[in-house]
């Protein structure tokens, strides 16, 4: 049986009906078609799926979307000012640190909450802070260097 709840995504207040069981992912994907938000493994251990819930990075594909209620959560489409690119996307375009994209939204996200905790992150700082983000295209340099030039602005 489906359950009534609100959210706020991106800015944009939800009124949805879910089924108890549905991940927040599941919500985000199918419901809201948002699909920036990636499905890898649905355990909690790639990263793909990484969302910010009231600001901090958790994994959706492990939260139930009625967990969330009442709550706020950024996905990658939520990051960019209409056309003005979020400084952690210019960045990761700048450094080529895309390969084949898949890891990309999550981990802009890490990026981004780790930023805004601590703005001036060393390199072991940021390499703590994306560990739960797995890459399998890329060494993680251009990452971490797309991550420090963010860092300086």
């Amino acid at each position: 049986m489906k359950r009534l709840m609100t959210l706020t995504v991106n800015g944009t207040p939800y009124e949805v009906a879910i089924e108890p069981r549905q991940s927040l992912l599941q919500l985000l994907r199918e419901e809201l078609h948002l699909t920036g938000t990636k499905e890898g493994c649905s355990e909690g251990e790639c990263g793909a799926c990484t969302v910010l819930l009231d600001g901090k990075t958790v994994d959706s594909c492990l939260i139930f979307a009625l967990e969330v209620q009442g709550r706020e959560v950024m996905t990658i489409e939520g990051l960019a000012q209409g056309d003005q690119l979020h400084p952690v996307q210019k960045a990761f375009a700048e450094y080529g640190a895309v390969q084949c994209g898949f890891c990309t939204p999550g981990m802009i996200l890490a990026a981004k909450a780790l930023l805004d905790s601590n703005p001036h992150p060393t390199e072991l700082e940021i390499r703590q802070g994306i560990s739960g983000n797995l890459c399998r295209c890329t060494g993680y340099v251009k990452i971490v260097e797309a991550i420090q030039a963010a860092a300086r602005g």
